[in-house]
């Protein structure tokens, strides 16, 4: 049977190709919906570029017909704006003025048609209204990736042989069919390694003789900078010595790398330590300077007109930045903050110098951004438009540090299947130019409270 499928307008804001999603059904959008996109058409903001993008698709399918009656789609479907049943009934209590209310009212007018109706919308509330008049409603999942379990992680755990991974420390490498896992029966299985995956390779004799490796594609190979210590900071465990090499490399090698993980694991903390290590002791000077960028400066929308520089206006919303460079540029724990002022004078230096630079992510849009380091922290609250903007931006030197906790999503449209982070690391998984690694709540090194708070709730 023909589905009837309603779309609400955070729909397309979000994927304004949205409608060529549901094959060879009709999609009705609501005459309101086209009003709420018009009200986003002057944004310089991502919705605003989407409800641009939306009204531009409308506008070709309108010369192909009457919207009014239906327009005929390449995928089969028909497309059709409605304004009809105003007289629907709703709950007394229902505000019959409410655009949501006046959506549901076309969908619950179109079931009593008699046509198969599901409203699609990101609205949480919406869809459980929807249920309320037995309505079927759904969310709409544009680039879903898998569950967070199932997600790419960056690094795996084998076993061996004690004599093969004596041959790894005096050879130098391990052939791909030289590890392998256990099935459920004990029997023997070979992993699927991917290339730049991380790999914590154990004797299956003796867990505690191990070893720490990378799959380049044909070989694993030793970690090359285990013994380095950036800006004087220490790997602690087995993710932050995966993060380190990742880092470490040269962004002609390694130009992306995605870290993923709760709070606590050091992944801003790291980043920064690497890049002052990367711009102040190395001799080669690689990079011009540090770019941070964090999406939570209002979900990349206009910073606004209110007095200040942009520095100024954002500077609240990089203050997890601040507390990481007052433990990064002293890092004598007893002596760190006997003076604020002095603490202070050291990290203004560093942004007078130019050697430390932040910006809103909605200025990135449009740029070529040349031998610069540029972490971009809380990735989880980017959508994978945004993602693939920041990536695409990367110019000739430029290294790309995408961080953030899949399960600390602030965004309203977002999910853990769907958040920019995920997307990325799911779509750049593979790929020679991009190294991962998803650090575990085993390995919060914060403090003893903000590990127990990872592991218990």
């Amino acid at each position: 049977m023909k589905k009837t499928f309603v779309l609400d307008t955070n729909v397309l804001l979000q994927t304004p190709f949205a409608l060529y999603s549901f094959g060879d059904n009709d999609v009705v959008i609501p005459e309101v919906v086209l009003e709420e996109l018009d009200k986003f058409k002057k944004d310089n903001t991502e919705l605003g570029a989407n409800a641009r993008h939306a009204a531009r698709i409308l506008d070709e399918l309108r010369t192909k017909g009457n919207l009014k009656e239906g327009v005929k789609l390449e995928n089969g479907g028909m497309l059709r704006v409605e304004s009809n049943y105003s007289r629907v009934k709703l709950p007394e209590s229902w505000d019959d003025s409410n655009n949501d209310n006046i959506i549901l009212k076309i969908c619950k007018g179109l079931l009593e048609k008699g046509e198969n109706v599901f409203l699609v919308t990101k609205d949480i509330f919406e869809r459980i209204k929807a249920n309320i008049l037995d309505i079927e409603a759904q969310d709409f999942f544009a680039e879903q990736v898998p569950v967070f379990e199932e997600q790419y992680k960056g690094r795996i755990e084998v076993y061996t042989t004690e004599e093969k991974l004596n041959e790894f420390y005096s050879k130098g490498f391990l052939d791909e069919e030289d590890v392998f896992l256990f099935n459920p029966d004990s029997t023997r299985k070979k992993p699927a390694l991917i290339v730049n995956q991380f790999l914590l390779i154990q004797s299956y004799i003796n867990k505690k003789h191990t070893a720490l490796g990378r799959f380049d594609g044909q070989k694993i190979v030793p970690l090359k900078f285990l013994n380095v210590r950036p800006f004087g900071v220490t790997p602690r465990n087995t993710g932050q010595k995966f993060m380190q090499e990742a880092l470490m490399m040269d962004a002609d090698r390694a130009p992306l790398v995605i870290i993923k993980g709760p709070a606590g694991t050091a992944k801003t903390f790291y980043s920064l330590a690497v890049g002052l290590h990367k711009l102040l002791d190395d001799p080669n000077r690689l990079y011009r300077k540090i770019l941070v960028c964090r999406p939570n400066v209002k979900l990349d929308e206009d910073i606004g007109f209110l007095p200040g520089t942009e520095q100024e206006k954002i500077a609240p919303f990089l203050r997890p930045v601040i507390d990481n460079l007052e433990i990064l540029i002293d890092n004598d724990d007893n002596e760190r903050y006997s003076s604020e002022k002095e603490l202070k004078d050291k990290i203004d230096e560093l942004f007078d110098r130019k050697i430390i630079n932040t910006e809103a992510i909605a200025f990135i849009r449009g740029r070529s951004i040349t031998k610069q380091w540029v972490i971009i922290d809380e990735a989880q609250n980017l959508t994978p438009k945004q993602v693939k903007g920041i990536i695409t931006r990367a110019g000739k030197g430029t290294k790309i540090i995408l961080i953030g906790d899949p399960e600390q999503i602030d965004h309203p449209f977002l999910d853990i299947r769907t958040n920019g982070l995920c997307y990325a690391s799911e779509r750049m998984k593979g790929s020679s130019l991009c190294f991962q690694v998803t650090l575990y709540d085993e390995e919060c090194e914060r403090s003893e409270l903000a590990y127990e708070g990872a592991k218990r709730m």
